[in-house]
Order: structure tokens, then sequence, then C-alpha cells
């Protein structure tokens, strides 16, 4: 067997070829265009009439429904890679969903950036070279750290010096990213496809939040708020939780799992650049200063300019 297909299927550290970079790339793109919008969105949801619970069900019936097809010829239980599919649950199903999204009754969303989508790709990278012996190399490695430092930057006070309360949101978050960073290290070993995967994860997650979660959907409708739950039917449910999380996962079987984690260090970013033209909110100098230094850490992270190892 050709060492780089089967360091590859092992999650190994050999370069992808330049037409999965760039499919890798692109979906990584689009998966992080879509988190930016869902940040404001799911906090917008918990604070308003939908509680976390409602949330989380419109977000996975969606994909339980829509890639049934998929999960179908698996099986309601995976019968290979049953592990690492847990690992990817917990990560991407209603375990994280309900962290994150309780956390943000305590955080303003420019915490939920830098904490969750910011500091993941540097557990993700933290939990390679320390336990599964990738080598990052010297770009690589100065790229997550520049990721680090404009985290930092857009993060602000704000992570530094709490409000009262806050650090209950902080502590969830951080949790939630270490989460999301080992599902992403899981993704590649369960011998699943991204549909796959995802179908099942919100097929168990939707069942299991079902009594809580259909009953706040009735009430929410009933109340006049049925505008409300359409909106995150299609925003939770369609756009995050099926196209985000496929062309993630699309991201991971093309690029590795630290190269496409490196990818959400853009999310941070991305909503402060979003905050000028709806919000009005005209970034400062650090900001600006945190927006360049991650998208210049992200170019470095992914490996763009790694030449490919034989």
């Amino acid at each position: 067997m050709d060492k780089s297909v089967s360091a590859a299927a092992l999650g190994g550290t050999a370069a992808p070829s330049l037409s999965d970079r760039l499919v890798g790339a692109g979906c990584a793109l689009l998966a992080v265009a879509i988190w930016g919008g869902w940040i404001v969105s799911t906090r917008h949801a918990v604070h308003g009439h939908l509680p976390p619970e409602t949330v989380g069900w419109l977000r996975f019936i969606v994909p339980a429904v829509v890639l049934a097809p998929a999960w179908w010829r698996v099986g309601i239980l995976p019968k290979r890679g049953l592990k690492p599919f847990l690992v990817c649950f917990v990560g991407l199903g209603l375990v994280f969903f309900l962290i994150v999204s309780n956390a943000m009754r305590f955080v303003p969303a420019a915490d939920v950036g830098p904490l969750l989508p910011g500091t993941m790709p540097l557990i993700v990278a933290a939990i390679s070279v320390l336990f599964l012996h990738e080598r990052l190399g010297v770009l690589r490695a100065i790229g997550f750290a520049t990721i680090a430092v404009g985290v930092l930057t857009l993060g602000g006070r704000g992570l530094l010096f709490p409000e009262d309360g806050a650090w209950r949101g902080h502590l969830l978050l951080l949790t939630g990213a270490t989460l999301w960073a080992c599902s992403t290290i899981a993704f590649r070993r369960t011998g699943m496809r991204p549909t796959e995967i995802v179908g099942l994860a919100g097929l168990w997650s939707a069942v299991l939040l079902l009594p809580w979660g259909l009953p706040g959907v009735i009430d929410a409708v009933s109340s006049g708020y049925g505008r409300e739950v359409l909106f995150q039917l299609f925003m939770q449910g369609l756009l995050s939780g099926v196209v985000a999380l496929v062309a993630y996962g699309t991201a991971i079987e093309r690029l590795g799992s630290s190269r496409a984690a490196a990818f959400t260090g853009l999310v941070p970013a991305l909503a402060a650049l979003i905050a000028v033209p709806v919000l009005g909110e005209h970034p400062d100098t650090a900001a600006i200063i945190g927006v360049a230094a991650t998208g210049v850490g992200v170019v470095l992270a992914s490996g763009a300019f790694s030449g490919q190892r034989r």
C-alpha cells in the first residue's frame, strides 16, 4: 500500500494533493461562513422565545430527515468505528450544542468566536502533536501561534477581564471547543462518510431531545412565533446542521484534522467584519490587528505553503 495513502487513512501527516487542498479549503470556508451567522442566531434564539432544548431539536431534526438515506445504509448504530462515532456524536451532537447554547446565556456574542471556533484549532493541534505525534513543521506551527495571537487580540478585554458571571460561559465554551476538537480528530477514524456521520448524529440527538424539543416548538407556534421557528429550522437545521457539517467533514477528509480545523480560526475575524455593515460596529486598532493575524495564521496553519510529503 502506498505510504501516503495509508497515512491519510489513519489521519496522518502526509500533505494533501493540490486538488484536495482546493476542494478542502473551499468546503472549510463554506462551513466557516455559515458558522459566523450561526453564533449570532443561536444567541438570539436562547435569549428569545425558544429554550436551548427546542433550538437544539430544530437543529438536529433536519439532518436526521434530510440525510436519512445516508444513515439508513449504516443503521442506527455503526457496525464499525463505533467508538470514534460516539466521540463525534458527543462533539457534534446534542451534548456539544446544549453546552454551547447554555454558555451563550452568560457571555456576549463577541466572546463566543474567540473561545469556541477560535480555540478549537489550537486544541486540535495540541492533541495531534502530543498524542498523535503529528509533525506540524515550522510554518504551520507559526500559523497556529499567530491564530492564538489573533484570537486573544479579538477577544480583548472581555476575555482577560470578564464581567460578573461570564466566567461560567467561558468555561462552558472551552469545554465545547475541546469536545469539538476531539470529534474533529475522530471524524476520519470512523470510516464513515460525512453525510452518514452527520445524519446519524442528528438522528440520535433529535430522538433524545424529542420530549423537550417538540413541546417547545408547539408552544412557540401557538404563541405566534412560527416565523422564528421557521428561521431556526433554516439557519440551525439546514445551513448549520447539514450544509456546514457535511462541508466541514469533507474538508477533514481532504485536508486532515489539524489543517481543516485551522480554518475555524477565521470565524471570530469573520464575525468582526460582518458587524461593520450589519451592526454598524467599526473595529478598533486591536480588532484590525486580530483579523489580520488570524487570516495570516489560518493560511500558514492550513499548510498552504507546505510541500507535499512523499
